[in-house]
């Protein structure tokens, strides 16, 4: 999709690869990777861990409340189109660079939906549902190369192709020589221009050349060799450690009392008054798993974290929401046997059951997360 994106980061270090590269057949292609040594971000998110590889593991988006407010509809529709929900932050991180969230097309897919006409989805539902479908179609014509994939869903399909005929994986030199390349053969219409000003001497003005690390900036996680999801490998919950979870959070059973936004001071704890998302984030503090921070957790930073899980995969320790007074109105954690523990607004902290045709098996809403 060729959309003029907003956020441009600082000129690529020139690097002595083009030295290397003295056989002169390869002279241009060497020019672009003296360009692209490396670069550092413009945005106040800051840095974020440099992924290598093919496809995600647990990650975290770093992105506007704007954006946050569409993460149930993307679950919604990766789950509609079978693509896994771990690969949910990094479409929230897309969606931060293609639109910040904003607009009636928050995904920009009118172009894939619509036969590369611009502007023709009215609803951001419908551009969400578009939008993972294609990101889907791209992420696995890239057989899982997330950097191919990401590049793809700015240049177009043809990247791949460009791709594959040149190595099979996507590095900076071919985004910018792919870039190079198309723009020779549309410049002369005049409507495409440099959205980074690095790339102009090179001409280098097709889509953005850039765009795998613009969206990266919004993103914060680990990458599966293999290009697949992840799970985490030992120490999270839904492991030994999301037993001690449990043990932790049992000490408080017939000791608290429940009041909504508390639990977020050290009076509220030595009192016992908690609500429902800060007894969770406590009892993982307990097993030295930071979850957030103690005066702003609530339900919708919670489920941002971790990796998203099948609820027929759900194991102890492992993080459940339901549909209360909101979507995703109350939180807490798995025991076994169709039980949570968590803390409750008529007994405090203490195990109920998600039996359906109970509340909260009735409430749960399929939501399950593994820290």
């Amino acid at each position: 999709m060729h959309v003029v994106l907003h956020l441009i980061p600082k000129k690529y270090l020139i690097g002595g690869a083009l030295i290397l590269l003295g056989l002169s057949g390869l002279l241009l292609m060497g020019t672009f990777v003296a360009i692209t040594g490396g670069f550092e971000s413009q945005n106040e998110q800051g840095e974020v861990t440099e992924i290598e590889g093919g496809g995600i593991g647990v990650g975290t988006a770093n992105v506007s409340s704007e954006v946050m407010r569409y993460q149930p509809l993307l679950e919604k529709y990766a789950q509609k189109h079978g693509l896994d929900t771990s690969y949910v932050p990094i479409m929230m991180a897309l969606m931060m660079q293609e639109s910040g969230g904003r607009g009636s097309d928050p995904m920009q897919s009118s172009e894939s939906y619509c036969d590369g006409t611009v502007g023709c989805i009215k609803s951001p539902e419908l551009s969400i549902d578009k939008g993972v479908l294609h990101f889907k179609s791209v992420l696995e014509k890239a057989k899982y190369d997330l950097k191919l994939c990401l590049q793809s869903y700015n240049f177009g399909p043809g990247f791949i192709n460009y791709v594959m005929k040149n190595g099979g994986k996507y590095t900076p030199e071919l985004a910018i020589s792919f870039s190079q390349m198309q723009y020779q053969q549309v410049k002369y219409t005049g409507k495409y221009h440099c959205v980074r000003p690095e790339m102009i001497p090179y001409e280098a003005c097709y889509g953005d050349a850039l765009y795998v690390s613009a969206v990266l900036k919004y993103y914060t996680g680990t990458i599966a060799a293999d290009g697949k999801p992840m799970t985490p490998s030992g120490g999270g919950s839904g492991s030994k450690s999301g037993v001690k979870v449990i043990e932790a959070g049992e000490t408080l059973i017939g000791k608290t009392r429940y009041v909504f936004g508390g639990g977020r001071s050290q009076s509220d704890i030595n009192a016992g008054r908690f609500d429902c998302s800060s007894f969770v984030r406590w009892a993982f503090e307990q097993v030295g798993v930071n979850v957030g921070p103690l005066s702003g957790v609530t339900t919708d930073t919670l489920k941002t974290q971790g990796q998203a899980i099948n609820p027929k995969d759900m194991k102890p320790g492992d993080v459940v929401f339901f549909d209360t007074y909101k979507i995703d109105g109350h939180v807490g954690i798995y025991v076994g046997d169709n039980k949570f523990l968590g803390c409750q607004g008529k007994t405090g902290v203490a195990i109920a059951s998600m039996e359906k045709g109970t509340y909260f098996g009735d409430k749960f809403n399929g939501r399950v997360k593994r820290f």
